[in-house]
């Protein structure tokens, strides 16, 4: 029993091109750009979803900028090439969830002090929640499992 309390099972994920994450990730920064363009001091904690014909788009999001939301998602799917219903989505017919508020005073409060916090002072609320490490295992400095599955996606993209 107590070998089994000292071994683990590891393992990585890599997305591939067209995977619903990627897709997800560009249009959440792309949001975050939009934001920062008009306002650097934007609070964003954007978060989105997709779906076959569908992206969502929510979360909190406080900023004296003044973003199409629904622009942003439209055309960053166009840039990515979601321009037809053949590939799961068509920028220009999809449907366009939005629901932003801004951010909770709470969290305003303990994070960023609700303006009265320097930058050097203000924290990154709870967005980032990760892990990761430096290894040897690979040249690359990353883990070998995360390497593996990051070379297996590229072949499969080929």
């Amino acid at each position: 029993m107590a070998a089994e309390l000292d071994t683990f099972l590891f393992t990585s994920e890599s997305v591939n091109e067209g995977h619903p994450d990627k897709l997800a990730d560009q249009v959440s920064d792309a949001i975050l750009d939009a934001c920062l363009e008009q306002d650097p001091y934007s609070k964003v904690a954007c978060e989105t979803a997709t779906k076959t014909g569908m992206v969502m788009v929510f979360g909190e999001i406080t900023t004296k900028a003044k973003v199409d939301y629904e622009k942003v998602v439209r055309d960053t799917c166009r840039e990515i090439g979601f321009t037809s219903e053949d590939v799961g989505l068509d920028c220009d017919t999809c449907k366009v969830l939005v629901h932003i508020e801004e951010q909770s005073p709470d969290i305003g409060q303990s994070v960023h002090g609700m303006g009265t916090k320097t930058l050097e002072e203000v924290g990154a609320g709870d967005q980032g929640h990760m892990f990761g490490y430096a290894s040897d295992e690979t040249p690359e400095l990353m883990p070998l499992t995360h390497v593996l599955a990051t070379q297996i996606g590229y072949k499969l993209t080929e």
